[in-house]
């Protein structure tokens, strides 16, 4: 490979990447001969020794996983692929695994989960781990962590932080499946090979319709049998990803829970009774296709911290994400443990496309359960009255959840929904004892529709919620939810 070029490439890698790229090379070679390399060029010397630069694809591979893809460029001959054969050389799937944990992986999980395993690494092994990535090597070294051996790790992560578990538990299925059906012969998969085959490894065989879809091919194929010459013409109509977001991993991805109950030493109230909310929440979102995160009474500066680590997330294996927050608010913000304000467009815009790639395309849900200000929302008759909705409430006991007031303006990007338990300037209402108006309905609803033999759309769905919650009564006053959106699909959401 052209000298030059490999020397452009390594004045743009710092030594962090650099690190890395060594890590990832591991498994092809010599752990010796990876000593001692400082930069990129000493480790171009040592993939030439290997033949492992006669043609670009491996680097391309690197520079991918260590997501520089823009030095791509620097490595194009012409405008031709290299062909891609059994014997091209690829990436060990182990240690991109532990790549992206080590890419995700917070500074605080790592300290924690070096105490986790001090008694099994000696004080030498713990001062030499200034990463995670240091951490791994010496895991290895000392026999508790190696492709077929990766219950230690697990055990760490299941403490510390579940979507990283999931990614650990994932290989591991993927390495039983490649196990009890590999056949004799040696098949050499590649790193995009080995993720479309644990995609494919959480699919039902049968291809998934939802109800109404199942509903259709039945009634199709009573009133007309169908040959098979007229399955695949017909069947790419059944499900139009034009329509709707496709939901086509299990789980869909992460629901995560910023509850704020107890705010000490601020002249902020206990909110009492959001905790039936997180537990009607991790409930219902379970039971939906996704993996609970919850967090307890998070500062402003954690709250902000917390979402800005888990938008840096790889979310190609999911098909969505759900972020709940249960606190006192005012216009355009929600209120920290410490009574400091986060705004809203704080809590989304680590989500954007332009910071989180992988979540282009896909819906990104955010429930708000604040006051929005410290007005009242109050009601006039129709001209034909209705019977008022029964509230299951104690109405002498409903509580708001109001702070000051203050202004803020949330600017939207594509495939977001903002789901606010109230409009702007007014309060919004929680039981102490059952929970809150919003929450609770939007669960009871949701729980509807997924049960239901229709498909509603989330919107669908929301607007059951406005007219639920828009029929009581609190405290004399009315409350009013308000949806924002911009999404550019549907979203039917079903129990799995």
């Amino acid at each position: 490979m052209d000298r030059l070029k490999l020397s452009n490439i390594d004045e743009e890698l710092d030594s962090s990447e650099v690190a890395a790229l060594r890590f990832l090379c591991l498994d092809v070679i010599n752990k010796k001969r990876l000593e001692g390399i400082k930069d990129a060029k000493g480790l171009f010397l040592r993939l030439e020794e290997r033949a492992l630069l006669d043609n670009s694809m491996f680097l391309s591979e690197l520079l991918n996983t260590i997501r520089r893809t823009d030095l791509l460029n620097l490595l194009e001959t012409d405008s031709r692929r290299p062909e891609e054969t059994d014997a091209s050389p690829t990436l060990s799937a182990y240690r991109v695994m532990l790549y992206k944990i080590y890419d995700n992986l917070t500074q605080e999980n790592l300290e924690k989960m070096k105490f986790l395993l001090s008694s099994k690494l000696c004080k030498r092994q713990m001062e030499a781990s200034d990463t995670a990535l240091d951490l791994f090597v010496e895991m290895e070294k000392s026999g508790l962590l190696s492709n077929t051996n990766l219950q230690e790790l697990l055990a760490a992560l299941q403490e510390l932080d579940q979507p990283l578990a999931l990614t650990v538990q994932r290989h591991i299925d993927l390495n039983r499946m490649t196990t009890s059906h590999a056949p004799q012969s040696h098949v050499h998969l590649n790193v995009a090979q080995i993720a479309q085959r644990v995609d494919n490894s959480s699919q039902p065989t049968q291809p998934t319709l939802s109800i109404s879809e199942t509903l259709h091919c039945y009634e199709r194929e009573r009133n007309h049998p169908i040959t098979d010459a007229e399955t695949d013409q017909e069947s790419s109509s059944l499900h139009d990803e034009a329509e709707y977001y496709a939901l086509k991993h299990n789980p869909h991805g992460l629901c995560v829970v910023i509850n704020n109950e107890f705010f000490p030493g601020t002249t902020l109230s206990t909110r009492t009774g959001t905790q039936e909310d997180a537990k009607a929440l991790s409930k219902v979102f379970t039971r939906l296709g996704f993996t609970m995160v919850v967090h307890n009474n998070l500062t402003a500066g954690a709250m902000r911290q917390e979402l800005k680590e888990l938008g840096k997330n790889n979310f190609l294996d999911h098909d969505a994400l759900v972020v709940c927050v249960l606190s006192h608010g005012e216009k355009g913000c929600v209120s920290g443990s410490d009574a400091q304000q986060v705004s809203l467009q704080e809590l989304t815009e680590p989500f954007r496309s332009k910071r989180a790639c992988t979540l282009t395309g896909k819906p990104k849900l955010f429930f708000i359960q604040a006051c929005q200000g410290s007005g009242y929302q109050g009601g006039s008759l129709p001209c034909a009255p209705t019977p008022r909705q029964e509230v299951e409430v104690e109405q002498s006991r409903l509580e708001e959840d109001a702070g000051p007031v203050h202004g803020e303006t949330v600017p939207w990007d594509a495939d977001f929904l903002l789901g606010m338990a109230t409009v702007l300037e007014c309060k919004s209402f929680r039981s102490p004892s059952t929970g809150s108006i919003y929450i609770q309905e939007l669960c009871r609803q949701l729980e509807q529709s997924a049960e239901s033999r229709e498909e509603d759309d989330i919107l669908t769905v929301l607007t059951r919620v406005n007219r639920n919650v828009g029929k009581g009564e609190y405290l004399s006053y009315k409350q009013m939810p308000e949806p924002k959106y911009t999404l550019t699909k549907k979203l039917v959401l079903k129990f799995v």
